[in-house]
Order: structure tokens, then sequence, then C-alpha cells
């Protein structure tokens, strides 16, 4: 049964693609049946696992021989454990609501029939990714994800803004495709296998050069696939696909991608702690990179879109910290996956009421008119800035105690890091909810703002009940301990270096300083229409601390001359001694061809230089 969970959405995908105009209307109908249809089967597939004992609960399911090639042969199967199911749940679930919203969202684009497919490709890929049971079939889904998120992300191709941005996260993450397919080529040149279980099993027999190659190869395709630094440049200006697009990007699928790789490879980290600290900083800077971006931002979805970057950077830290935070990594990616998709989609709401107005400087006000856009957003809102008992609460503070826990001077560096950027979070998301939807109303006259449809705002309901509560749910079903037979029990001994309840006080500290100076300035005070200069910090942050002039100046005009320099080399270099022998023979031709004129005269002349030659040397050499 459990490759109904990928066959349904694609299968979706095919008909709406393949069916033609006649299915416009029907379509988008259609693609949300068969996702609802293909969460009916995760949730069934979980119950029996449930009912299962501990052992007996992972599932390897073979398909069919997929590359029967000599020493490489891989069978495509899938492997049903807690992680992958746990994936499958939030992907089918927020994945469906999405769509429901998208009915509503996208009902008067002519193309939506399209879109919907779009949507149903994406579902089926990133399920492929998480259920294959081996690092190529992971790969199939890693590379259906890139391609189902360059056609929405680039849906409206017809703005030539929202092209390139979808042809900038197709290359950037093509990057980071490169890192994982020298992962693959790795561990089949030490091992002669690319299957989790076959990996694993010949992780303790390797150097530890080899096995930290791979972790750091693993590590560029998650920072491609999750937006991490030095390869998150993409995910800003991939808001300009449909807001419904932003929402499935950066809550249940491609972004979290990269997480589930490094959780699901923890048999390799573990064996590698140069590689694992490797994860910690990068995860670091990115969380830190991600909040003061965020901080500067006046467009409602790039705000979210740097918001997203950091709390992936919380869940790439908690996972490079090992077994005392591979569970909390994906607790927090759980939690993560509502209320984020929430936010997105009253952003779009949002958007709905105020002609696609994204510049929050235009807004103000909004809760006397969009109330449940309001409501659903808050519970989002709160939750993300860890509201004591809402979602965020149980999940972002255990990577918090987490970073905590070490020598030396490791916690102090990345639990300072989660601690400050919990300051910042809630900073910038205090000024997006209080610019939004408080404070003075700064819309023109030609604006009339108003409550999305049902289609819109049901989702966004529900996905609001789990901002508030699916955090303690998780908690009391002991989430941590579910994930065990995957990633391993949290190790016994292993406590903060501050204890539990001080890092709690300060948390709420920083939490408090961050939401009441961004009631200061962004409620109390008056918001200017027209953006300040700012320091010179914020005017970097809202150039994204500059990574897109970086990425230019270090890699695309270097790599532009040197195109230019092999071009020129091949056109005057290969080319040229091609061109040069090739004019030489045929000058000589046609000067020999000369000789050949047809005329007695000619020949006979020719003929008796000959003779004369040869007696001329005959008589020298007597």
């Amino acid at each position: 049964m459990g490759w109904l969970l990928i066959a349904l959405p694609l299968l979706g995908a095919a008909v709406l693609l393949l069916g033609g105009r006649k299915l416009d209307k029907i379509g988008p109908a259609i693609a949300t049946v068969l996702s609802w249809a293909s969460f009916v089967v995760g949730l069934l597939i979980l119950v029996q696992m449930l009912g299962a004992s501990v052992d007996e609960r992972a599932q390897h399911l073979k398909l069919f021989s997929w590359i029967p090639a000599g020493a490489l042969n891989v069978d495509f199967g899938l492997l049903m454990d807690q992680l992958s199911l746990t994936f499958v749940m939030l992907i089918t679930f927020v994945g469906s609501l999405i769509h429901v919203y998208s009915l509503g969202y996208m009902e008067h684009d002519p193309d939506k029939r399209r879109f919907f497919a779009y949507l149903n490709l994406f579902v089926a890929a990133m399920l492929t990714l998480v259920l294959a049971d081996s690092y190529v079939g992971l790969f199939l889904g890693w590379e259906g994800v890139g391609l189902a998120s360059y056609l929405l992300i680039g849906f409206w191709n017809w703005n030539p803004a929202y092209a390139t941005a979808a042809n900038k996260a197709f290359i950037v993450n093509r990057v980071g495709d490169f890192g994982m397919l020298l992962a693959i080529f790795t561990m089949f040149a030490a091992f002669g296998k690319v299957d989790f279980v076959g990996v694993n099993e010949s992780i303790a027999g390797a150097s530890k050069g080899t096995v930290t190659m791979i972790g750091l190869f693993l590590l560029v395709a998650a920072c491609g696939k999750s937006a991490q630094f030095p390869l998150q440049s993409w995910l800003g200006d991939a808001m300009a696909g449909p807001t419904p697009v932003s929402a499935l990007i950066h809550a249940a699928t491609m972004v979290t991608a990269g997480v589930y790789l490094i959780v699901r490879s923890n048999v390799i980290y573990d064996a590698t702690p140069d590689a694992r600290l490797a994860v910690c900083i990068v995860g670091a800077i990115t969380l830190m990179m991600g909040a003061i971006i965020g901080c500067a931002k006046d467009d409602m979805k790039k705000a979210l879109a740097a918001s997203t970057m950091s709390q992936i950077g919380y869940m790439i830290l908690a996972a490079g910290l090992g077994p005392v935070g591979y569970a909390f990594a994906i607790f927090h990616l759980v939690t993560h996956g509502f209320f984020k998709a929430g936010m997105f989609l009253g952003a779009g709401s949002v958007m709905h009421g105020m002609n696609d107005q994204v510049d929050m400087r235009r807004f103000g006000g909004l809760s006397t008119v969009m109330k449940i856009t309001w409501v659903t957003f808050g519970l989002g809102f709160l939750a993300i800035i860890g509201f004591p008992g809402l979602s965020g609460f149980w999940s972002k503070d255990k990577i918090i105690e987490a970073a905590f826990v070490g020598e030396g001077w490791r916690p102090w560096v990345f639990g300072g890091a989660t601690l400050i950027a919990a300051g910042i979070t809630a900073f910038y998301m205090s000024r997006m909810f209080f610019m939004t939807f408080h404070g003075k109303r700064r819309w023109t006259e030609d604006v009339h703002p108003h409550e999305s449809p049902l289609t819109m705002t049901v989702p966004m309901m529900i996905l609001a009940v789990g901002s508030a509560f699916l955090g303690l749910g998780l908690v009391i079903v002991d989430f941590p301990h579910w994930l065990e037979p995957v990633v391993g029990a949290h190790p016994e001994g292993e406590h903060p270096v501050l204890s539990i309840p001080v890092l709690m006080a300060l948390t709420m500290i920083v939490v408090a300083a961050g939401v009441a100076l961004a009631w200061m300035r962004y409620w109390r005070d008056e918001v200017p229409v027209t953006p300040p200069v700012g320091s010179t910090a914020t005017r970097a942050a809202r150039r994204d601390l500059y990574q897109d002039d970086i990425n230019e100046a270090v890699f695309a005009r270097p790599g532009l001359h040197l195109t230019r320099s092999l071009v020129f080399a091949d056109n005057k270099g290969v080319d040229g001694a091609a061109g040069g022998l090739a004019a030489l023979v045929g000058g000589s031709a046609s000067r020999l061809a000369k000789l050949q004129n047809g005329y007695v005269r000619s020949y006979a002349t020719t003929m008796l230089v000959g003779v004369v030659a040869i007696l001329g040397v005959l008589w020298v050499i007597q």
C-alpha cells in the first residue's frame, strides 16, 4: 500500500498535464482529492505502524530492480519507518491544506489546471525523497522537487523578474545537487553500496577521511536545498511564485529536505565529528543571517522567507549536535511546518484583500477588517517567537537547550547564537505583525481590504490550531522517543552548561525585549510609508547582507571571465590551429592545381625542367 503514497499525486499530475483544457474546471478538484487520498493512505499506514511492536515498525518495500549495472545494483524500494512516516504525514496534510487554499487563491487564474498539476508533482517528488530506501532513490525525489519548484516559482514566467527568480533557484540548487552526486559516488567507490542499510553497515570499517568527505558532500547538498549558507541566496527570490507555492516550499517540503538528509544520515555524522562541527557552523551562521535580514524587509513574503532561512538554520544546527539534537531538529521541523505554512497563507490572504500588495508599510490596522486572518496569523506569530505553551515554545526551546550542551567553547558559541537569534526573531516577527495588523491605517483610497473566502480561511484556521497545540501534543506522546529507533536515544548524562530554568528565563527575557522594541517602533510610533535610509547595517540587511553581490564578485564574474578566456583560446588556439592547417592544405592544393592546366606545352616544359634537374644532380654527384 505504501507505493500509493507517491502514485496518487503523481497520477494527478499526469492526468492534469495530459488531459488538456477540458480539465480546466475539474482539474484542481481532482488534484486536491488525490492529495487528500495520499494523506489517508499515510494515516492508515501510521495506524498499522502504531499497532506493531517497536522492532517491527520499520518496513522495507521493494518495488522493482532499478539499476542493474554490474557492481552497481540498485533496487527501487521504499523505507517506511518512524522518520519517513513523520514526513509523510506532514507533507500530505499540510500539502493538502495548501491545495484547498489554492482553490480560492488561484480561482481566477487561467492556468490553474497546470498550477495544480505542478502542486501534485511537488508532493509526489517530496514523498519519493523521504520514502526512498537508498541515496539514489532519494536523489530522484531530490531532483523532482527541484524541477517542481522551478516550474512553480516561475509559474507566472511572463514576468521577466519571476522567470529570473526561477532560474536562480534552479541554478543554485544544482550546486547543492553536485554535492549530493559526489557523496553518492564516494559511497559507491568506498563501499560498493548506495542503499541506507548497506552504507550504514559499512561506515564502521571506513576510514575517517572517507566518512568525513561523505559528510561534507552531504552538507553541501543540504545547503543548496535548505537555503543554508553559502547557498541561501535563492530563497528570497523564490517569493516570485504564487503564495501557496511559498507555503509549500518553505513549510512542509523543499527546504526541509536538507534537514531530513542530515538526520537520515545520522550514522555517517556520528562517525565524523569534523563534519558534524561543519553542520553546526553552517546552521549557526544561517540562523543569524536569516534573522538579521528579516529585520529589514518590508516585503511581507520576503520577511517570512528570511524567517524560514533562520528557522531551518536552527534545525540544521540541532542536527549537527548529533544524538542530543537529531530528534529536536525534526520536532521543530514539524511544528514549523504548521505555523510557517499558516503565516504564508495568511500573507496570501492579506495580499488577496490588499490588491496583491506586499509592502507592509502600506498596511496597518488590518485587524479590524480581516479578523480571521489576524487571529490565525497571530497564533503562528506567537508560536514562532516561542510564546509559552504554543508549539514553538516546546520545539525551539529544546534546540536552545541542546545547543548549550557540550564542553569548551561550543556551547557558548552555538548556544549563544540560538539565544540571540530568539530575541531577533521576536523583534522581526513582532515588527511584521504590528506593521500589518495594528497601528495607523496606511493603505491608499483605491484599496478596500476584505476577508478571504472560506476555501482560504479554513486551511488557515486548521494550521492555526496546529500552531497552538501541536507542540504540546508531540510532547505528550514523547515524540523524541518515537524517533529513537531511527536516530538513537538521547544520551544519558548530557546536560546544558546552564540549568534549564536559567535558559528558559534568559529566552523569555530576550523574546520579551524583542517584542517590546518592535511594539515601540512599529505600533506605538507612526510607521513612515517611505522607508528611511537607515544605518549601514540596515542597508546591508535590505540587500540580504550582500549575498548576491558576493556571489557576483566571487563566482559569476570570475566565471564569466574564465568562460570568455576559454572561448578566446578555443577560437584563436584550437580553432585557429585547425583553420590554419586547413588553409595551408587548401592553399597548397590550389597552387598545385594550377600545374594541371591541360596544355601540352606546359607539360612538355615541366618534363624538360625535370630532365635538366635530374641531369644536373647526376653531374654534381659524379
